[in-house]
Order: C-alpha cells, then sequence, then structure tokens
C-alpha cells in the first residue's frame, strides 16, 4: 500500500524554528490551536510520549496517576521539552489538572505555563466560559510575545484550522477507500498533532485525492479510548483479523470539530471545542456517549467496540 511521506515531529519542530517560529508544547486533549497560530507559535502536542524513563516524575506525582501525565512530565525533567518556547496544559482530568498546578508552583520549568480550564457542558453560560478562558490565554501571550493579533488575523487562523479539520473528518470518512492500513492511515491523522494546518490540508488532500481501493476484508471494529500507544497496537488487530472502520480515541475521533458559527473570534473557537463529539473529559453525559458510539457502530458497520484505556484514566473508568 502507499504510504504518504509525514514529516517528522523533530523535522517539522526544526523547520519552523528555522524559520524563526515558535514552539507550544501541548497536552491533551482540547485548545484553541488557531490561538496558539496568531502569536506564531506552532502547537505541538505531547501524549506522554511512550517509552520515557517514568522515575523522573515518580517524586512529583501519586504511582496511580495515569501515564500519559507521568511520562509527559519525565520528558519535560529530562529535557524532553527544552525545544518549546511555552507550555499549554488544558485541565481535561484531575490529573492535568494536578500537573498545571505543579508546574506553576513547584517545578516552574524555563518556559511560561499556561493552564486552560474547560467547561463540563454545553450550555451558553460554558459557552462564554471558554470564550472567556480563550481570552485570558490570549492575553497571557500578548504580555510575553508583545503581539496582539487583531480580530481578522484571529479569524484568519481559526478558518485555517476549519479547513485542516474538515480535510481531517474527509478522511475519517473515507478511511475504507484509502489505500492505507491502520498504522499507516492512524500515522497519517495524527499527524494533525503536530504539523501546521496548512502543510496538514495539503497532505490530507494528496491522500484524498488519490487512489482509491476497495474496503478491505476483515472484522470491522470501532475503536475508543485516549490514544493508541504503543501504535504497535494497531498492527496487533490488523493481525488478529480486525479493521478499524471508525474511532472514538481522544486523540483523534473526539476531535472532529465542525466549523463555528460566531463572527467573534473567541466565541468562535469556544463553539468548535464544545460542539465536538461527546467526551467524557467535557463532562458529556453517559448517555450522549452511548448513543454517539451505537450511532457510529450502526453507520459503519461495526461488530464490536475495543476499549483501550489508559491505566488509571479516571474519565474513562468512570465513563
Amino acid at each position: 500500500m502507499t504510504q504518504p511521506v509525514i514529516p517528522t515531529r523533530t523535522e517539522t519542530i526544526s523547520r519552523w524554528k528555522e524559520r524563526g517560529g515558535k514552539i507550544a508544547a501541548v497536552l491533551p486533549i482540547h485548545y484553541p490551536r488557531a490561538l496558539l497560530r496568531a502569536f506564531g507559535f506552532l502547537p505541538v502536542e505531547v501524549w506522554g510520549p511512550p517509552g520515557v524513563d517514568a522515575s523522573h516524575a515518580a517524586a512529583h506525582l501519586q504511582p496511580y496517576v495515569c501515564s500519559i501525565v507521568g511520562n509527559a512530565l519525565s520528558f519535560l525533567l529530562s529535557g524532553g521539552l527544552g525545544v518549546a518556547d511555552v507550555l499549554v496544559v488544558p485541565h481535561a482530568c484531575d490529573s492535568l489538572q494536578g500537573l498545571g498546578s505543579i508546574l506553576l508552583d513547584f517545578i516552574r520549568p524555563q518556559q511560561p505555563v499556561f493552564p486552560l480550564y474547560l467547561p463540563r457542558g454545553r450550555r451558553e453560560s460554558d459557552l462564554v466560559f471558554l470564550a472567556e478562558e480563550c481570552r485570558a490565554l490570549y492575553q497571557g501571550l500578548a504580555e510575553i510575545s508583545g503581539q496582539m493579533p487583531t480580530d481578522d488575523v484571529l479569524m484568519d487562523c481559526i478558518r485555517r484550522e476549519e479547513e485542516a479539520d474538515r480535510l481531517l473528518a474527509d478522511l475519517h470518512r473515507s478511511r475504507r477507500r484509502l489505500p492505507l492500513g491502520d498504522l499507516a492511515f492512524y500515522r497519517l491523522v495524527r499527524a494533525r498533532e503536530y504539523l501546521p494546518a496548512e502543510t496538514f490540508a495539503d497532505l490530507a488532500r494528496a491522500v484524498l485525492e488519490g487512489p482509491s481501493v476497495s474496503p478491505r476484508d476483515g472484522i470491522p471494529i470501532l475503536l475508543s479510548g485516549i490514544v493508541p500507544e504503543p501504535m504497535a497496537l494497531l498492527d496487533a488487530l490488523s493481525k488478529m483479523g480486525g479493521v478499524i472502520v471508525a474511532d472514538d480515541l481522544a486523540c483523534c475521533g473526539r476531535r472532529l470539530y465542525p466549523p463555528g458559527e460566531s463572527r467573534e473570534p473567541f466565541r468562535r473557537m469556544a463553539e468548535r471545542i464544545l460542539n465536538g463529539p461527546p467526551d467524557p473529559t467535557r463532562g458529556s453525559p453517559i448517555r450522549e456517549r452511548l448513543e454517539h458510539l451505537v450511532w457510529m457502530a450502526r453507520e459503519t458497520g461495526a461488530r464490536g467496540i475495543v476499549f483501550y484505556d489508559v491505566k488509571f484514566c479516571e474519565p474513562e473508568l468512570f465513563d
């Protein structure tokens, strides 16, 4: 099968820095990409990473904190995030909220740390709250950068991200006709975690406009969870005869954000996040989650759902 050429995180960061850009290391899960880009920061997400010596974080975290947070802190303490100019910590769960507090009050890394508080609902008050959180992040970035992007600049960045997310959704809908195995597909869609929106959009268009294939044989399954790490999981499922036809992963399917509607940039950024698929880290009711999973299974013909949970992940275990 044809494999698209995808720049690595390291290559992407180096090229961005060479052009005078700055890097924002972003913890999971939901955050306003467009806002960071408006200030010249490339968001590069930190989902762990796996394979890190977790002992560096042991003095700061309880042993029952999830591996994503533990590995991220270990990666930071071992110098792995030295290339970042700012750190953004969305409060997706208690563990990430605790990490934000540790970084702000105790460890105090060399980079500025910006927490982002996410509401747990979709009411008007939640939308207003998240819009104000985006505005507070804007003020913080303005203070350290000396820049104040206009509403027009913000809207241009928002529309660029919306186009990239539209193409991301097209990839998900078209996955069965694409000449990509499950591992190659997820390497492609997860490149959205670090590629500039315009680079990802070009890559996605090239794949979508390329040749189609007949759907692969196998047992159609839906994959749910936080993140498919290690990625070897995908090959293991394929070897057992499974074919992933849809996902409900926090790093992928739960971030298929629709376009916003408001002409006010901060509200529009908030709309996009809150109008995404149901997610326990945003406080979505279990009934909404169940209905969404059943709908996806029916739409895609999935014969079963594989729940792949990160150890000690409270939002997933309580869901």
